[in-house]
């Protein structure tokens, strides 16, 4: 068991809190030293360096940038084991004062030690700096989130966001997953502020993470000439269907508004880009659902043959059009269809896409018809009063995510409990949870996306770092079973550069690696 060093109980300085830590990672961890890192300042042209001592007098005994081990005790007693929460007796630096605490953590397998100060420069996510016993030795990531706030300190393992679901098992229904997206994902452009939901572009969302994309089209009226509706019978007059139909370009919307003022945007420019990350990142899969909105006279009919004619079928193998939701393995490299408009005649059931036709509106809590979705999209917020309430419906639906159970096979919750009751059923893949973040009161500027994400954003972060995936915390009566986010879509992240909301979603996938 490692050491910490920390102040002594009495005197507490007034106001302060005891550090939290919450392990996250893979990696069982011990505190090995904790040092407190007094506020340099300028006086009279001579540096000094504010300290706190453990008596209520200030002094200036230390020197500039020297750090200060704190009064010996016992802080943090043993080892701080994955997805485990400690209570230690360390105060928290005082942010009054601009102080830091560096605190040294040993991954006690390997013997390496890492570290990092809290609080940093900036309110982001930080990543600890190893400290190997040898220069040739293998070292692990580790970032950490602080919220001064709450004196909380949580740890994750680090994830390469571009390729991160190349650590995942393969053999995980997507639906078991811990999936990052966004809400009208191509919306960054110059545009009307209601409009406007993403700061920054679909191939940046992606290579942050980003895995399920929200996609509004208008829709023309198909049109039919080269019989491009027929079912080709070989693959020579598969070529030729293609060929004598005309290009129908599907114009990206959000509601009845061009997503950009600058000129329009079209799906096929898109799916280019997934096309290209795909194929860059081959252990990746992206889900797209697919929505008509705008002005476009065309119908769901129009849209559904539209997509198969003139965007599936050229790439079909880049496409996974099932309407069962696929395990990773199934879908690497490949767009997954989440279909948000009705079918067609002429397409084929099994190339419709995950069926989410019957899209409930602005619900807490709903399902789609064919049951493969559950969905939380409270979007109608009246007013900045309401946001609160928006927060509450998001973190209900992280927790009925967090209870769904990955067992032996595939199975649900539900199926879980049977199994334990010996009622076992026949395995069960889980719905995709998909828990929007957005909301929007085009009349109400203070409830425009941007001004709500910036509310949503942060809250959500702490709800993932100190109380998801917690039996004590949040929503007890929804149980933990794998503790996954499902799919979190959110608004206007990779603002200013900060990804620490998809790097927390991305960390809860941690939790299925340790059962592996």
């Amino acid at each position: 068991m490692g050491f910490a060093l920390s102040r002594p109980a009495a005197p507490s300085p007034t106001g302060l809190r005891r550090l939290t830590i919450r392990n996250l990672s893979l990696t069982p961890l011990e505190v090995k030293l904790a040092e407190l890192l007094p506020a340099t300042h300028k006086s009279g042209g001579l540096v000094q360096t504010s300290s706190r001592p453990s008596s209520p007098s200030h002094g200036y005994s230390y020197e500039p940038d020297t750090p200060r081990p704190l009064p010996l005790a016992t802080a943090v007693e043993g080892t701080i084991e994955p997805f485990s929460e400690r209570h230690t007796a360390l105060y928290a630096p005082d942010g009054a004062r601009h102080e830091q605490l560096r605190l040294t953590f040993e991954d006690p397998s390997t013997g390496h030690l890492y570290s990092a100060e809290f609080p940093s420069a900036s309110r982001r996510s930080i990543v600890l700096k190893a400290h190997p016993k040898d220069d040739e030795a293998e070292t692990k990531e580790f970032t950490a989130i602080y919220l001064a706030e709450h004196a909380y300190l949580a740890l994750f393992s680090s994830a390469n966001l571009s390729s991160w679901m190349s650590t995942v098992d393969p053999a995980l229904p997507l639906s078991a997953l811990s999936i990052p997206g966004t809400h009208n994902s191509p919306t960054c452009h110059v545009a009307l502020p209601s409009v406007r939901c993403q700061a920054v572009t679909v191939l940046e969302q992606l290579n942050n993470g980003v895995r399920f994309l929200d996609v509004r089209v208008s829709c023309p009226v198909y049109n039919r000439k080269g019989s491009a509706t027929a079912t080709p019978s070989s693959p020579k007059e598969d070529d030729d269907v293609a060929a004598a139909a005309s290009v129908t370009e599907l114009a990206l919307v959000h509601s009845a508004f061009p997503i950009s003022l600058t000129g329009p945007k079209y799906l096929s420019s898109l799916l280019e880009t997934v096309y290209a990350f795909l194929s860059a990142h081959p252990s990746e899969t992206v889900l797209l659902s697919l929505k008509r909105e705008g002005t476009g006279r065309g119908t769901d009919a129009d849209l559904a043959q539209i997509l198969r004619a003139h965007y599936v079928r050229p790439h079909r193998d880049r496409w996974y059009t099932s309407p069962r939701v696929p395990t990773l393995a199934q879908s690497r490299g490949r767009i997954v269809l989440v279909r948000r408009y009705h079918a067609a005649d002429a397409v084929p059931h099994s190339e419709g896409g995950i069926d989410g036709s019957a899209w409930p509106d602005n619900v807490a809590d709903g399902t789609c018809g064919s049951g493969t979705i559950r969905i939380q999209d409270y979007y109608a917020i009246g007013n900045g009063s309401e946001i609160k309430q928006k927060v509450r419906f998001a973190q209900e639906g992280l927790a009925r995510a967090a209870a769904q159970v990955q067992a032996a096979g595939v199975c649900s919750s539900s199926t879980a409990a049977a199994a334990k009751s010996g009622k076992q059923g026949p395995p069960k893949t889980p719905p995709l949870f998909i828990n929007f973040l957005s909301a929007s009161n085009f009349f109400n500027a203070s409830c425009w996306p941007d001004r709500i994400a910036f509310k949503i954003n942060p809250s959500m972060i702490e709800y993932l770092c100190m109380k998801h995936g917690a039996e004590d915390k949040g929503f007890g009566e929804f149980g933990v079973g794998d503790a996954a986010t499902g799919i979190v879509v959110t608004d206007w992240v990779g603002h200013h550069g900060d990804w620490d909301l998809l790097r927390c979603i991305v960390g809860w996938n941690a939790r299925l690696q340790l059962q592996q």
